[in-house]
């Protein structure tokens, strides 16, 4: 019970982001300092082998200090994305033939991906 009513004490702020299987929670959330931080959660819903709903969940602890440098390569990164890509969607699940072969990478590192 303890651990429940520190877990909503130290979050002050929170949204949600549901996108298909998948949904991000963003919290605020405040050190034993008194300071805030940023959680970021991705929980993807799955399914196991019974057939009964699992959640895989991935967590980012985003501080202060790297606020700016995080939020700057985010957009760049989105930029870059954008750039190569548009805004449309591409699945390879509905396309089996695509492939990437586009080699302009705007100053950006590319990674080739092995096969």
């Amino acid at each position: 019970m303890d651990e429940k009513k520190n877990k909503e004490k130290n979050e002050i702020c929170s949204r949600t982001l549901k996108t298909g299987s998948r949904t991000y929670f963003f919290d605020a959330r405040e050190t034993r300092a008194g300071d805030y931080y940023l959680t970021i959660t991705e929980s993807k819903k799955n399914f196991n082998e019974n057939g009964e709903i699992t959640y895989k969940k991935h967590k980012i602890y985003l501080y202060k200090e790297d606020f700016s440098k995080f939020k700057n390569i985010l957009n760049d990164m989105i930029k870059f994305i954008i750039d190569e890509k548009g805004k449309e969607v591409i699945s390879e699940r509905h396309q089996k033939d695509f492939k990437n072969n586009s080699s302009y990478n705007h100053g950006y590192k590319v990674s080739q991906k092995k096969s």
